[in-house]
């Protein structure tokens, strides 16, 4: 029964993430004065303690951890394993916005909350799909290969002081945002 495999809030929240997400940044870029370069400059920059309303990405983070945690115990046809990381990376999330980027550098606290949430929101489909489940375990094996692709661009990204650090990281993480929306979109197709 379809009721009992993906619950009706589990595709509410998980649709509702991407939008949070690419909404809360474009809305907080537009605040900046004097513009904002949103390749060259991370989403964590517009909820620095220097950003103009740092409040608005911030929210938006927090909102996009929680949807993650609630889709997370939504998705009963994706194994234990996969919901729990899927949990974890939303706790993570909401860590992260708690822990503002400082106006200049890095914080330990937000690159380890930032560290763990988009490290596991990478992984855990590899462990979510379901042997003989649906939707076939092979799409989530894509999936994480696709995710943890991009976690690689970013870190190389990251850690060469890349111009396009600010890409990367939106890439990444529309890409985490968007996947969780659409593996409970086909589990509930599949009838599971």
């Amino acid at each position: 029964m379809r009721s009992e495999r993906v619950r009706w809030w589990a595709v509410l929240s998980s649709g509702c993430a991407p939008v949070l997400l690419i909404g809360g940044w474009q809305l907080a870029a537009a605040r900046q004065p004097g513009g904002f370069d949103p390749v060259r400059e991370t989403i964590s920059a517009l909820a620095s303690r220097g950003a103009t309303d740092a409040w608005v990405m911030t929210t938006a983070l927090a909102a996009v951890g929680v949807c993650h945690t609630v889709t997370a115990a939504g998705l009963a046809s994706a194994a234990v394993a996969g919901r729990t990381l899927l949990a974890t990376g939303g706790v993570a999330t909401v860590v992260l916005a708690g822990f503002p980027q400082p106006v200049t550098g890095d914080s330990v606290e937000h690159v380890a909350a930032a560290s763990v949430a988009l490290s596991v929101l990478s992984l855990w489909p590899a462990v979510a799909g379901r042997r003989g489940g649906q939707p076939a375990p092979g799409i989530w094996w894509l999936a994480a290969a696709g995710l943890l692709g991009l976690l690689g661009w970013f870190g190389i990204e990251y850690f060469s002081g890349s111009a396009r650090i600010g890409l990367a990281e939106r890439v990444l993480t529309a890409a985490q945002a968007l996947w969780p929306f659409a593996a409970v979109l086909m589990a509930r197709r599949s009838g599971a």
